[in-house]
């Protein structure tokens, strides 16, 4: 596995991460026993970037993740968490909270679940606008001090908030949605990132399997698969997805790859300083993932490719109203 550098200063990891949400919280069941035979087969295949969350499954995905480590090497795992957004015993969602008292009461409940004496990258899941950045970014930097948390990452944020958290302390990487369907970011976020020597860490590469080539319009999602709810998934703008999907195929298959490893080789091909994170549950989609590491995409391929999918292409907000009303980083 090759590896980068998540910012000017951060740590080395792996050029593609482990996102672990998928196997505790809103993509429906999954599988405890082959999520943690995922997560050691990623270790084992070289990836060193986990990323969590405290708010999956209620603390469940870190719970997962304790167990998956126990009897290795702290060392060859670099553990991001999210931290900040309210869940209630029904798993539903209560906003964020990310006042200084918080993030240090989130931290400690963390550091417990997981089973460590730190967390080597930290992050709000989302801002609240009663919380200034500065503040925020201010807690955590204590906690840096403290020896509690190694770096600060941020996640969703706009370039003009990058900025302000960055003159606070070095933020080593943003996290954002981004992909062949999702490059919002791409006109400001992204120039800022590599000006401030902000690494990036790009989740839903696979636009929550919509552009994995597995997905169909006769796919039925259960109660608890947040993706039902997701204008991206729903009536004609699926169709239209599909069919970008469909166009990409082609592509793939001239390359003798499928369609999830180009698009994650797409992502991988924007820049040295991003990162992406795949979302494998089960090992076969994992091995399938790792194979894109292998891919690379020459002028013509990425030609081809921003023809078949350009810019703007897709159909549907990534997100619904309120939900999309949460992200700093899609604020004009």
């Amino acid at each position: 596995m090759n590896t980068r550098t998540l910012g000017t200063n951060g740590p080395t990891v792996s050029a593609l991460g482990l996102g672990l949400m998928g196997m505790s919280d809103l993509y429906g069941a999954a599988d405890e026993a082959e999520s943690i035979a995922t997560i050691h087969a990623a270790l084992d295949a070289g990836i060193t970037l986990l990323d969590t969350g405290d708010f999956y499954g209620m603390g469940h995905n870190e719970l997962l993740l304790r167990d998956a480590l126990r009897g290795r090497s702290r060392d060859n795992a670099l553990i991001s968490v999210k931290f900040g957004a309210l869940r209630d015993v029904d798993g539903g969602w209560n906003g964020v909270d990310v006042r200084p008292a918080a993030i240090k009461n989130f931290l400690a409940y963390t550091l417990r679940r997981l089973g460590t004496d730190h967390v080597d990258i930290y992050r709000p899941a989302r801002l609240s606008p009663d919380v200034p950045v500065e503040d925020v970014v201010g807690a955590l930097a204590e906690l840096v001090k403290a020896g509690h948390i190694r770096h600060i990452g941020l996640s969703e944020v706009s370039a003009e908030t990058l900025r302000r958290a960055h003159a606070v302390h070095p933020i080593t990487d943003l996290q954002i949605e981004y992909s062949l369907i999702s490059r919002s970011p791409e006109t400001d976020i992204l120039p800022a990132a590599r000006e401030l020597g902000v690494g990036i860490t790009a989740y839903g590469v696979l636009s929550r399997g919509l552009i994995s080539g597995h997905w169909t319009a006769r796919r039925e999602t259960a109660g608890t698969d947040f993706r039902s709810h997701l204008p991206r998934f729903s009536g004609d703008n699926l169709d239209r997805n599909l069919a970008l999907v469909e166009a990409l195929r082609a592509i793939a298959e001239t390359r003798g790859v499928t369609v999830a490893q180009i698009a994650i080789a797409w992502v991988l091909a924007r820049g040295e300083n991003i990162v992406p994170l795949i979302g494998a549950r089960r090992r076969d989609r994992l091995s399938e993932a790792l194979g894109a590491a292998a891919i690379t995409l020459s002028e013509s391929d990425l030609a081809a490719i921003e023809a078949a999918v350009p810019a703007g292409a897709a159909a549907g907000a990534r997100y619904d109203e309120a939900q999309m009303a949460h992200l700093d980083s899609e604020r004009a």
